[in-house]
């Protein structure tokens, strides 16, 4: 079955753009001009990826973006911004509010083929019977659930990945460049601050239980998963 991509752009040029270059790399490929439509395509047909502009003439890619993490049906699809933000405090924004990657306009279609494979990618666990317990914190792979005694916590799917990456690994410090690797793959270019803010979405999510402090930053290196 092919992957299918749901595509929120305003710009009809850049929209049926889009749609012709996934077609061809062999996506299913639906399409929408503003936000809230986006939302009702949802309700549908749930795709397997999201394409969000930034700039939408109804409510931004933000405010999309909470909303989709804040329902529990679509909180774990990826989405890639498409964005002609440039700056460090917009792209750490998008990826703080729970977007999985951005790509800035102009753009080449076949970058973002590739980004959208890799996301695909890193958020599609092998199939595995394994559970993970450190303390109370348990994460499930069968079930892709992260539990704090009888209590679910949720993760997006990267803060998934990067916690089942620490504590299959604990005790060890990991530089940046080597979470990317690890839990991102090293087939596209990622910035490391990257790495940064998903680090701290973890934590805040993490905090709750008191199981933030489980993830330690590591002076001169980088991060490390560990009781002490």
């Amino acid at each position: 079955m092919a992957t299918q991509v749901l595509v929120v752009e305003d710009d009809v040029a850049i929209r049926d753009m889009l749609c012709f270059s996934l077609r061809h790399s062999g996506f299913e490929c639906d399409a929408v001009g503003d936000a809230e439509s986006g939302l009702t395509q949802l309700a549908q047909q749930q795709p397997d990826i999201i394409l969000l502009d930034w700039m939408l003439p109804d409510i931004d890619g933000i405010e999309f973006i909470r909303r989709l993490r804040a329902n529990a049906y679509f909180a774990e699809i990826p989405v890639i911004m498409l964005t002609a933000k440039g700056e460090s405090e917009d792209i750490v924004k998008g990826l703080g509010v729970g977007a999985d990657d951005y790509v800035n306009k102009p753009f080449s279609p076949p970058e973002l083929m590739a980004r959208i494979k890799a996301v695909l990618r890193r958020c599609q666990l092998p199939d595995a019977d394994e559970a993970l317990q450190f303390d109370s914190l348990r994460l499930d792979l069968k079930s892709h659930r992260v539990m704090v005694e009888d209590e679910r916590i949720d993760l997006g799917p990267t803060e998934f990945r990067l916690l089942h990456f620490f504590m299959k690994n604990p005790e060890r410090a990991y530089s940046r460049g080597q979470l990317l690797d690890h839990v991102w793959g090293n087939t596209v270019y990622i910035e490391e601050r990257t790495v940064d803010v998903h680090i701290r979405r973890l934590r805040k999510v993490l905090e709750p239980s008191q199981h933030d402090n489980l993830v330690q930053t590591v002076r001169g290196v980088g991060y490390r998963f560990t009781a002490d």
